[in-house]
């Protein structure tokens, strides 16, 4: 029997986007009832002033929501600022670098597991006149970014300015499942994008957690930065006060215009979730998801196949998968069966599961807001199709 096409309320479909990336239904649906006048103000938040009490009123909820879902201490400001992870490359760098009482040319390290952990290595080099960029870990092989060496291995610096690394990588599904112990008194830099609110984790093991919103926690546009408070006097005399810690921190994130209407989005998923049962309940859903889609994997005989084969360092928010028995992969790196997989999947309701464009194949992002039910109609197609496009035999 055929699937038929997706059936969602408002004609929606199953969006395995990498990002920007699906919201829960519940959060569009309460933005789409408070656009035109939010509780009875007369405006939309969107035409809000950042200054106004009714604003205030929101930004703070969505601050005190986000503490309580990671258990964040007093001693931490949240901050939501813009520019994306991208920003934070540097941004981390000139706010952290100038460490009291030390002399000499600072040194930082980087643990780089993927492409993004890379990008950030690389922003810090331009900043080379100021600090010494120290590769701690480069996980890279001849295969590519699929395992992460032994932490036994990484070079770490004695008295680093900071460590960064980064939990995910979207590009090849590269994760730390079970994140890494640092020695008692390194400050721990990291980029949470893509598995941001994925799982519950312990906030003072990091001095700063940076990630885009766009993933597990509201729309593109808001950048949330978690910073220790004992941090913010380390930043370099021409940091830009936009992305000034210090600066923003006191000024409550509202030294200039934050993303506003991104934060009340943020607001919203935040209290979705621990309406739902918080990070806990969250962290289950996407372990079954994840269950789901790898042994769909394992279970095809090797007609499907995963880049990282390990299932320590497996991801549960992106898998990168091939169609080995689909032919000979295009200018775009794609083979024929892959190309028809992608374009049987929209036709259906099964959206963006294009392969990231330097590794071609398919890409499953399944955030926070991708249901069970997605991922069970992704393996019902994931199997019809292996059983009506049989292997393309090579000449």
């Amino acid at each position: 029997m055929s699937l038929t096409k997706v059936e969602k309320p408002y004609g929606r479909s199953y969006n395995f986007s990498a990002g920007p990336a699906t919201l829960p239904d519940e959060v569009l649906e309460t933005a789409r009832d408070e656009m035109m006048n939010y509780k009875g103000s007369g405006q939309s938040v969107m035409e809000m002033s950042h200054r106004s009490k009714v604003y205030i009123d929101i930004f703070t909820r969505a601050q005190k929501s986000l503490k309580e879902l990671l258990k964040i201490p007093d001693n931490y400001d949240i901050l939501f600022l813009q520019g994306g992870a991208t920003m934070m490359f540097s941004g981390v760098l000139m706010n952290l670098i100038k460490v009291p009482g030390q002399t000499e040319k600072p040194v930082i390290d980087y643990v780089i597991t993927g492409d993004w952990s890379k990008k950030a290595a690389d922003e810090a080099k331009m900043f080379s006149e100021f600090c010494t960029v120290n590769i701690a870990c480069d996980a890279k092989t001849a295969e590519g970014y699929v395992t992460i060496p032994d932490q036994s291995t990484w070079k770490l610096s004695p008295n680093a300015a900071y460590v960064h690394y980064t939990t995910n990588e979207t590009i090849r599904g590269l994760t730390f499942n079970t994140l890494p112990e640092f020695p008692e008194g390194t400050t721990v830099v990291c980029d949470m994008s893509s598995d941001f609110l994925s799982r519950p984790i312990d906030v003072s093991k990091f001095g700063v957690i940076y990630a885009g919103a766009q993933k597990n926690a509201g729309p593109a546009g808001a950048t949330i930065v978690i910073v220790r408070k004992d941090l913010l006097d380390r930043s370099l005399p021409f940091c830009p006060s936009a992305i000034n810690f210090k600066k923003q921190a006191a000024k409550d994130s509202m030294l200039n215009t934050p993303p506003t209407y991104a934060v009340y989005i943020c607001g919203l998923y935040f209290d979705y979730i621990l309406k739902h049962g918080g990070l806990e309940a969250v962290q289950a859903q996407n372990e079954e998801k994840a269950k789901i889609l790898y042994e769909t994997v394992a279970q095809s005989d090797g007609y499907y196949e995963v880049l990282v084969k390990d299932p320590r360092f497996q991801s549960r928010m992106n898998v990168p998968l091939h169609c080995i028995a689909g032919g000979e992969p295009d200018k775009d790196k794609m083979t024929p069966h892959e190309l028809k997989f992608v374009a049987e999947a929209t036709k259906l309701g099964l959206v963006n599961l294009k392969g990231y464009r330097d590794l071609g194949g398919v890409r499953v992002s399944m955030y926070n807001a991708m249901t069970v039910d997605g991922l069970k109609m992704l393996r019902e197609f994931m199997n019809q199709f292996k059983a009506q496009n049989p292997p393309i035999k090579k000449d």
